[in-house]
């Protein structure tokens, strides 16, 4: 039975608390009443619960769904503080602590933080920690240049957004990229542009190299072909505009309008850019 995460179990027998539900080595766990009635639930349905340790440390499985389970990183917002650490709401009737000595900043009520969840071996509670660099790998990163990865927003730093790439590695989107609002606690999908000799991983949410261009030529063509080969936005036209029609940078639309140009299908004017007409 795998504390803090989903399990799939068979319910075994009815108490005046609830049903235990069995592992496949006969291990098991109570689902308390409120969620489960002889009624809608019987004898060797199999359910996917959470376990966890209640507040007197015994395994307890619910029906209801946290926002992260442990192995995973998490944004999550302070509830309370006590004397012994932080109390996050992680979407379950039991909050979720992060003890003090596991604080990279002391944390403040009502605030959200970066916490990777992990099960405390002399407890056996599920407990976070904000210290998430510790958790991350030391391994130098096998990514190839242009790879689709997960990517975690963490942090905010004066040159971009720090990532937790693929739940493993640190990765850096550069603000200067960054084309659309992201918020910290996204989990987006970004490429690979390069990785540094430090190990560290240069992002982009855009892909890289030829079928990133190859991908930004397609709406520019069709945007031409509806409004009947001809159109007035530009290498000159403002940034902002090209964002809003095309959803990329104006340096990945001059590109996008070069490689049409070189595969003979525009004609790039002053003030306008034509389509030419297939042979």
């Amino acid at each position: 039975m795998y504390i803090g995460k989903f399990n799939t179990l068979t319910v075994k027998r009815f108490t005046d608390n609830g049903c235990y539900l069995s592992d496949k080595n006969g291990e098991e766990v109570l689902l308390p009443r409120r969620f489960c009635s002889s009624e809608t639930i019987a004898i060797g349905d199999v359910l996917q619960v959470f376990v966890y340790s209640d507040s007197a440390d015994r395994l307890i499985a619910t029906m209801e769904k946290p926002l992260a389970q442990v192995g995973e990183f998490a944004y999550l917002k302070v509830k309370d503080i006590n004397d012994i650490g932080a109390f996050l709401d992680w979407g379950l009737t039991k909050d979720l602590l992060v003890p003090f000595r596991e604080q990279k900043t002391p944390m403040s009520i009502g605030k959200q933080y970066m916490v990777k969840l992990y099960v405390d071996e002399r407890s056996q509670r599920v407990v976070a920690s904000s210290k998430i660099h510790k958790f991350l790998s030391q391994e130098f990163p096998e990514f190839n240049e242009g790879e689709e990865v997960q990517i975690l927003i963490c942090d905010l730093t004066d040159i971009g957004y720090q990532c937790i790439v693929d739940n493993d590695f640190v990765g850096l989107l550069y603000q200067s990229e960054v084309f659309r609002k992201i918020n910290l606690g996204d989990l987006l999908y970004g490429y690979v542009k390069k990785i540094r000799a430090d190990g560290k991983i240069d992002l982009s949410l855009q892909k890289i190299g030829y079928q990133k261009v190859k991908d930004e030529t397609e709406p520019i063509l069709s945007y031409l072909q509806a409004a009947g080969g001809e159109m007035t936005i530009t290498d000159k036209s403002d940034p902002q505009l090209i964002y809003k029609t095309f959803g990329i940078s104006k340096k990945s639309f001059k590109a996008a309008l070069g490689a049409l140009y070189k595969r003979h299908l525009i004609i790039i004017e002053p003030n306008c850019i034509r389509l030419l007409p297939s042979e």
